[in-house]
């Protein structure tokens, strides 16, 4: 009693510092962010997803502004029950190199901070890989979030490289890319503009797919202006270009 009262308490009385409580607290925060994109990767490895972060974030925007009404579209379909057109248009449209590379495309961030640099509008070198690792886990982001975001997303790109063919990793981008507010995935977008399923889309349509993105909110596949229009085009002087189903052949040879 009177040693607590003169105030001659051990450490070992007392218990850890808060000080260690907290850093040890860190210590395993640090570990989960680390190792739970790990067992994401590996379990979406064989599990289709039935929603994504983006789709989550979209709905509770929604319901936050009072629209009680709004539905995300979305329905899965594997690659192979999806038109050929499909992935070949994604594939020229946002990553011709995707067969070749790891995961990151040196040769689009080189050329993205070229343009940049010059006062030319602004382009990203993201890949399909970085692109899906964002829409299915992450989310957009201002500020110290987006930055947080690039190095989770760079993280679980690396993952997804490493667990994931490349036939996956397409699969995933082309079922929950957004196609328009609150319309994610293919087939929920050929089912909403050209009340068809995914498996029947042109080459001319599914190029106007890919036309809207990186920003579907801006652009309208439904009413596509001279934008879409020049954009869809090109994409499909690309598709011949990377020839057509054949670079899907190139794409299962990376397996």
């Amino acid at each position: 009693m009177s040693a607590i009262n003169g105030g001659d308490v051990s450490e070992a009385q007392v218990g850890p510092k808060p000080r260690r409580r907290w850093l040890r607290r860190l210590f395993w925060l640090a570990v989960f962010v680390l190792v739970f994109p790990i067992v994401q990767v590996m379990a979406l490895r064989f599990i289709d997803p039935p929603f994504s972060s983006f789709m989550t974030i979209r709905q509770f925007q929604a319901w936050g502004s009072g629209d009680f009404g709004f539905r995300i579209a979305h329905d899965w379909r594997d690659l192979d029950q999806m038109s050929p057109n499909v992935p070949v248009a994604l594939i020229a449209a946002e990553d011709q190199r995707f067969a070749d590379h790891a995961g990151f495309d040196m040769q689009a961030i080189e050329k993205a901070r070229d343009s940049n640099e010059r006062g030319r509008r602004i382009r990203g070198g993201s890949t399909i890989t970085q692109q899906t690792a964002k829409n299915l886990f992450l989310w957009s982001g201002a500020g110290w979030t987006r930055w947080l975001r690039k190095a989770l997303e760079t993280w679980y790109t690396f993952w997804m490289e490493l667990f994931w063919p490349k036939t996956r990793i397409l699969e995933m981008y082309a079922n929950f890319a957004e196609f328009g507010d609150g319309v994610y995935g293919a087939q929920a977008a050929a089912r909403t503009w050209f009340h068809k399923d995914a498996s029947r889309l042109t080459a001319t349509e599914a190029a106007r797919l890919a036309a809207v993105l990186p920003n579907p909110k801006r652009y309208s596949v439904a009413k596509p202006g001279p934008y879409v229009q020049r954009r869809t085009r090109a994409i499909q002087r690309q598709m011949r270009y990377i020839g057509g189903a054949g670079a899907l052949r190139d794409v299962e040879g990376e397996q």
